[in-house]
């Protein structure tokens, strides 16, 4: 063990002590109850910063620096790059980048934007050009995570090196990954840094994020959660492959289990109401091969072959039925037309409608129009056509940041994860707020859409300190609520005297500070002199953002909505300007900050402050105002052209 690696376990035991320490403190013997308005939910913000702290000291516990593999690149690769509507010019320059990666392999330009042009370039070149049709929107389904299953399909290397258009690769890329596969069979994927050649050392929009690339992914690959980012990876096929049909089984079973339960409900409703003896066996005897199809299925048996006998009984039914008064049947038919069982959905898988599937469990339908549904629901999950009816989804779709979810199938699946510290490809960052903006939504909506449809904390197969990590991600992103809090504290005193705690007293300063000073030290320690302080900065200072992502992804979630993916521009600044709208919270609260401290600091040149809450306050406000201010440096933003890449071998950093 390094000095450095003990020194940063020794700060991760301190900052979690002294953190639980003082905020225990805080809920048990200084919440000023007469302001519980202020006083409670500053506490809850600080518990979660809490919660925060223990979730990165345990990823730095067993962080993981490692030197490279031990065996040499072998196996053959397809190098897939993923392109909507970016300039040609663009998306040649990464082509062209990757053909001439060193060791042997295809290249592929997946185009969702269908162009010709695009299409005449790959051909030209000697690249590989592969698109797809739009569904009934007008756009390719399911985005990057849709492009790339469509490519699985129609490539057939042994690993998959994924690249954003942008992303200009180093010819040693896949000299420098590879060998990790061979040294561990268990690998499905090896991630390498994203990095910007257009980003100058000032990085006002915070696009560079050397904390996440670096210290917490090697955090997280410790706990063998080093997770997908969507680009600049290697993937192996037959882990995706795996991943696509264990989802098509269970995508099947899941649905044909509801399907029966329903099935069995409708039938044995029309049995107990039956008049005619015969009638009444006759549909017994359809209840009783369903009910033996669903214990057929909960005790193993193939899908199809326990709904075999259950479509032949009702074959049978619906023979002896049809002679009854066809009358009666009239008005089940638009009962029956509408099964609620889809496959045209945002999972693009087999979707079941609950509420429709209820509603038709409770309808009043002849015999035959029961019979006539069953059928009409076995019908609809297509049990007997496989993957015909439904292709494979590898790459998870459940979310539009498809990285982090498929990263997180292949977890729970027994498969491993490997985070590789090289620069070895070189992309393009937003060149404007209003780009960064978008992007920054987009993947807080895509990871709170995860945890809320798969949460990492419930999902079998996940190891303990997996669950955790992948939550830490999805937690950190619930911010924007406690920033509003630490925001409006330091205001409600300085403007009207009211506390959040008992006293400023030298019990509150002898918990915090050595908690606050412990946990600065341990961030120093982590990030070893790389710049982490605007990442610092738009923890807080994108609040508007986290807290839009999670009011959109738990609508969209409860309705049952899909995102839409926002393609981050790369063509240059965006020609709109400013986002005044989009940024209004962050200079509102820039203003009240402001005006509270200087109301403040009237109230205490009269006498009707106190000089101790005052000061902690007024030092509480300013760094709230440095730390916003990152928005204003980014309006002001204009960004520089991007450099040369030099992509020799010796570029690889």
């Amino acid at each position: 063990m390094t000095a450095r690696f003990a020194a940063i376990r020794i700060l991760a035991v301190l900052s979690v002590l002294l953190g639980t320490n003082y905020v225990v403190w805080r809920w048990l013997d200084s919440i000023n109850w007469a302001a519980w308005w202020i006083a409670v939910p500053l506490v809850i913000a600080e518990t979660y910063s809490l919660i925060d702290t223990w979730f990165f000291c345990l990823t730095m516990w067993r962080a993981r620096e490692r030197p490279g593999p031990a065996s040499p690149p072998q196996g053959t690769v397809d190098v897939l790059i993923t392109t909507y509507n970016e300039p040609i010019e663009l998306v040649m320059e990464t082509a062209l980048a990757a053909q001439r990666i060193a060791y042997p392999h295809e290249t592929w330009i997946l185009d969702d934007g269908g162009r010709a042009d695009v299409e005449r370039a790959a051909r030209e070149a000697g690249i590989g050009y592969l698109t797809r049709s739009d569904d009934w929107t007008g756009k390719p389904r399911h985005a990057k995570a849709g492009n790339l299953n469509n490519a699985l399909f129609q490539t057939d290397g042994e690993f998959l090196l994924i690249l954003d258009a942008d992303q200009i690769p180093d010819p040693l890329i896949l000299h420098r990954t590879l060998g990790y596969f061979a040294d561990d069979p268990e690998v499905a994927l090896v991630q390498t840094p994203q990095w910007f050649s257009n980003v100058d050392e000032a990085d006002p929009l915070g696009s560079q994020a050397p904390l996440f690339y670096g210290p917490i992914q090697q955090g997280k690959d410790g706990w063998n959660a080093a997770f997908f980012c969507g680009s600049n990876a290697v993937l192996r096929r037959e882990a995706l492959m795996q991943l696509g049909i264990v989802g098509y089984v269970r995508d099947i079973a899941t649905s044909t289990k509801r399907a029966l339960r329903v099935a069995e409900s409708l039938i044995s409703r029309e049995a107990r109401r039956a008049d005619d003896a015969a009638l009444a066996a006759e549909l017994v005897g359809l209840r009783t091969a369903i009910r033996s199809a669903r214990d057929d299925i909960a005790a193993g048996s193939p899908i199809a072959d326990a709904t075999f006998a259950v479509r032949d009984a009702v074959d049978r039914a619906a023979r002896s039925l049809v002679a009854d008064d066809v009358a009666a049947m009239r008005s089940d038919l638009e009962i029956i037309a509408s099964v609620p069982i889809e496959r045209d959905a945002e999972l693009d898988g087999v979707v079941v409608d609950e509420v429709r599937l209820d509603r038709l469990a409770t309808a009043e339908l002849s015999p035959l129009g029961a019979v006539e549904a069953v059928r009409g629901l076995l019908d609809a999950l297509r049990i007997d056509r496989g993957h015909e009816a439904q292709p494979l989804q590898p790459l998870a779709t459940i979310s539009v940041t498809e990285d982090m979810a498929t990263a997180m199938h292949l977890h729970a699946l027994g498969w491993r994860s490997v985070y590789h510290h090289e620069i070895l490809a070189r992309g393009l960052a937003p060149e404007d707020l209003r780009t960064m903006l978008t992007q920054r939504l987009r993947w807080a909506q895509g990871t709170l859409q995860v945890m809320l449809r798969d949460n990492p904390l419930v999902k079998r197969g996940l190891s303990a300190g997996q669950r955790l990590m992948y939550f830490a991600t999805m937690w950190s992103y619930l911010s924007g609520f406690t920033a509003v809090v630490y925001l409006a504290a330091p205001v409600i005193y300085l403007v009207f005297g009211v506390m959040p705690v008992t006293a400023w007293s030298v019990d509150f300063f002898a918990r915090f500070l050595p908690y606050f000073l412990v946990n600065q030290a341990l961030f120093l320690v982590v990030a070893r002199g790389m710049r982490t302080w605007r990442g610092q900065q738009y923890s807080l200072a994108l609040f508007p953002v986290w807290i839009r992502a999670c009011c959109t992804a738990l609508a969209n979630v409860w309705f049952g909505r899909s995102l839409s993916f926002a393609v981050t521009r790369k063509d240059g600044r965006d020609p709109r300007g400013v986002p005044w709208r989009e940024i209004w919270p962050q200079l509102t609260a820039m203003a009240v900050l402001a005006v509270g401290l200087i109301l403040g600091l009237v109230r205490l040149g009269i006498g009707t402050a106190d000089g101790t809450g005052t000061l902690v306050n007024t030092a509480w406000v300013l760094y709230d105002l440095v730390v916003l201010s990152v928005i204003i440096q980014a309006a002001r933003y204009r960004g520089p052209a991007a450099t040369p890449v030099d992509t020799t071998p010796e570029g690889a950093a």
